[in-house]
């Protein structure tokens, strides 16, 4: 058991980027502690029902549910739990299809894509080097699997993202109610700076806009941590499970990263990509079953991170996740907040992220919001002037509508475009590697189109260059910037800046913008095609 544990790690990576890429932090040492109030293992939460090891391990039936003292909870009835209209142009998860390789793609990228293994494809096409793909080529995706998951909703949408549904609620309130709980005596140095484990719940919700309810009820589910003033070694190390893999992920941080980006695959996967399937930590595949909705298949991916089938489907029934969700918030459903996006969404006008008359450059098409799982819903900008590496770039980021600061920490500034200063309502402006230093701006401040806000740098996430990420997210789901070719059954209007739309070549970071006959293209460089001026 971990009583009073210190624990350092000093965590290296080495990874090839490009020179605009970005994504989420990368803390280098992390300083653990966890210190429970005496030396004694208790349970700080009632025991729930059917749980082993922090596992839980659900009857057969839903008969056999409502026998157990206290009977393990089942949906609210009156509640019909996020409808989902059927997704056009989905192929069944139990039949084979093909691709067509494109420019630029690797087997592993369409491995990834299609949620197979690259050995799976190699054998389903009888290739004799994995690396040559010709442009045009068609692969036999394997996807055919006897096994289907089960059609329970866990979740509705809105119980996933930094949405309404949020609005009144507190982490660390939530931790008064447990006050001897393993996380509320944790801390953990990230940017220089001590963050206790509430903080680093909240710190990971905000970032990439993933409800923290679900962080903490998963947290719970996986490793104990609410309920138990102690944890076992292991579930200190890895509280998500996350282990064994290539690039050792230690801590609360880089596992709730971890998890939030694996929640966002699933939902934005089922949402605009058309995910049907699901690859296990045993290596089976199991397709979702087509009822259910994007936030339940959030869940679902996730818990397969970690799972080999048997244990997945137990997971994702009512007694698994769920009961310990409700064990601790009650019914998630009575949070939903239907329709998530409206059938009407538009995009406020808005202005490039810098001021009238001044020379910035396209570099970065659309990619993701916060890691390559979300809505691939941001774009990325350089000023014209030159900076050596991640020197601060003396140019200022603006502000692209009039609105209210609802986040200022770090690297990231969160604009609220309805004034309520909640970043989980209505439409809101994400920027990201906005550098702490003469930063303009704080939270509750009210700004005007063009007011700054602050200066590129590589604050705030992976980045081999100064530069600027924007993003746009509505009720806490990020938007696409261009969703050509998206499944979507709810709107995302494009990403329209002075009159110049983006548009997606089907890569991360390719892309272009267009105003009329005017087209300029994403380049990581300074050049005549991917020059924007403000104010024109």
């Amino acid at each position: 058991m971990v009583r009073r544990a210190a624990l350092m790690f000093v965590l290296t990576a080495s990874l090839v980027l490009l020179a605009t890429a970005c994504g989420s932090r990368e803390p280098v040492i992390i300083f653990v502690t966890a210190t429970p109030e005496d030396g004694q293992p208790h349970s700080v939460l009632p025991d729930i029902p059917g749980a082993v090891g922090g596992l839980a391990q659900p009857p057969a039936s839903n008969e056999a549910l409502a026998s157990q003292s206290p009977p393990l909870p089942l949906p609210t009835p009156t509640f019909i739990p996020t409808p989902e209209p059927t997704r056009m142009g989905v192929p069944s998860a139990t039949e084979d299809q093909y691709y067509v390789v494109q420019a630029g793609d690797t087997l592993a990228l369409i491995a990834g894509r299609f949620n197979v293994s690259v050995d799976s494809l190699v054998a389903a096409n009888n290739l004799t080097n994995a690396n040559v793909l010709s442009v045009g080529q068609n692969l036999l995706i394997p996807l055919s699997i006897q096994m289907v998951g089960p059609a329970f909703k866990i979740i509705p949408d809105s119980e996933l993202v930094y949405g309404p549904g949020v609005r009144g609620f507190s982490v660390e309130r939530a931790m008064e109610i447990v006050p001897n709980s393993y996380l509320a005596h944790y801390s953990e140095e990230l940017d220089g700076r001590m963050y206790t484990g509430p903080q680093i719940v909240e710190r990971v919700a905000i970032e990439q806009s993933v409800n923290p309810r679900l962080l903490l009820a998963l947290l719970e589910f996986q490793s104990r941590w609410l309920s138990r003033s102690e944890v076992a070694q292991e579930a200190a190390i890895y509280p998500m499970g996350y282990i064994d893999q290539p690039v050792k992920v230690y801590g609360l941080y880089r596992q709730l990263d971890w998890a939030a980006k694996m929640l966002q695959s699933g939902y934005y996967g089922w949402r605009l990509r058309g995910l049907n399937a699901v690859l296990m930590a045993d290596g089976l595949r199991a397709g979702f079953d087509p009822s259910i909705n994007a936030g339940t298949a959030g869940v679902q991916y996730l818990l397969a991170q970690t799972r080999g089938y048997d244990a997945w489907y137990q997971a994702v029934l009512h007694s698994g996740f769920f009961a310990t969700y409700v064990s601790l918030f009650g019914d998630p459903f009575l949070y939903a907040v239907e329709p998530l996006l409206p059938s009407d969404l538009t995009q406020p006008t808005l202005s490039f992220p810098w001021a009238d008359g001044e020379t910035w450059y396209f570099t970065g098409g659309p990619h993701g919001g916060w890691g390559m799982g979300s809505a691939w819903a941001a774009l990325d900008f350089v000023s014209r002037q030159e900076t050596e590496g991640c020197d601060i770039d003396p140019a200022w980021v603006a502000a692209m509508a009039d609105g209210v600061i609802a986040r200022s920490e770090y690297g990231l500034v969160v604009l609220d475009l309805d004034g309520d200063g909640d970043p989980g309502t209505g439409w809101t402006i994400v920027y990201l590697h906005v550098s702490s230093d003469e930063r303009a701006v704080a939270v509750g401040d009210h700004v005007k189109r063009g007011d700054p806000i602050g200066h590129p740098s590589c604050e705030g996430g992976f980045s081999t260059a100064t530069h600027v990420h924007i993003g746009r997210r509505y009720n806490g789901e990020w938007i696409s910037a261009d969703c050509t070719g998206c499944i979507a059954t709810v709107p995302h209007p494009p990403f329209v800046m002075e009159g110049w739309t983006v548009y997606s070549f089907g890569r991360e970071y390719d892309g272009s913008m267009e105003r009329g006959d005017d087209y300029r293209e994403a380049c990581a460089c300074r050049a005549d095609f991917n020059t924007l001026v403000g104010g024109r």
